[in-house]
């Protein structure tokens, strides 16, 4: 993936923040979700099914983080896989996206205000967790992406500790991202630079520019 291309690329040039640091405010996200209808980060649903598919069973739970205004979820549904769980940290997204799924029919699909980096659930309660482009506003102030700050650092350790902490035994963590792809995570030097978990990441290339990370969380406290 070119990394010097913005993921927000789709949207028309006045539409772009002035700076990469806006994603990290709430209130850009408040505002962006009031006006904005519809927007999906990097690719729709149909570039990644096929990925998805052998991963994702029509008795899953999913829990989908950040779903701001994606249409991921309804395409799920619409395959079949109706326990559902999205969450974003914007109010405003939220409330929308409860009132789209309500006038469409999916009212299985749950919605909940939550913070990725504190989820409130249970243990154990999800089969697949999902996340697309939203692990990728952690990086926006990270610096050299391999060497990222110790605050970044442990903003994505949390993120990672309550996504092992959620999935289910064999449970499974799907990550879409816009973050350089070419780099594994086992890396000797990687590992000594950030002391990373041991984690297996898997890619292949989509178009030339998107991948899909399926992620083996082993004991993040070992």
């Amino acid at each position: 993936m070119d990394t010097a291309q913005n993921p927000d690329s789709d949207h028309k040039k006045t539409d772009l923040p002035s700076s990469a640091s806006v994603y990290l405010d709430p209130n850009y996200w408040n505002q962006r979700f009031s006006n904005e209808e519809h927007y999906e980060w990097f690719k729709d649903y149909s570039h990644f099914r096929h990925l998805m598919q052998s991963h994702i069973k029509p008795n899953s739970s999913v829990l989908e983080l950040g779903c701001g205004n994606s249409q991921l979820c309804e395409e799920l549904y619409k395959d079949g896989i109706t326990d559902i769980t999205c969450i974003d940290l914007s109010s405003v997204a939220v409330e929308r996206m409860k009132e789209r799924l309500l006038s469409k029919g999916y009212e299985e699909i749950k919605v909940l205000e939550a913070d990725m980096l504190d989820l409130p659930f249970s243990n154990e309660c999800f089969d697949v967790v999902i996340e697309k482009g939203t692990m990728d506003v952690l990086f926006v102030d990270s610096g050299d992406p391999w060497n990222p700050q110790p605050a970044t650092i442990s903003k994505v350790m949390a993120m990672l500790e309550g996504v092992h902490k959620v999935l289910k035994p064999n449970g499974i963590f799907i990550s879409i991202t816009f973050g350089q792809g070419r780099r594994s995570s086992d890396d000797e030097d990687s590992i000594e630079k950030i002391q990373m978990p041991s984690i297996s990441l898997y890619h292949e290339e989509l178009e030339g520019e998107d991948y899909i990370f399926r992620t083996n969380i082993e004991e993040l406290n070992s």
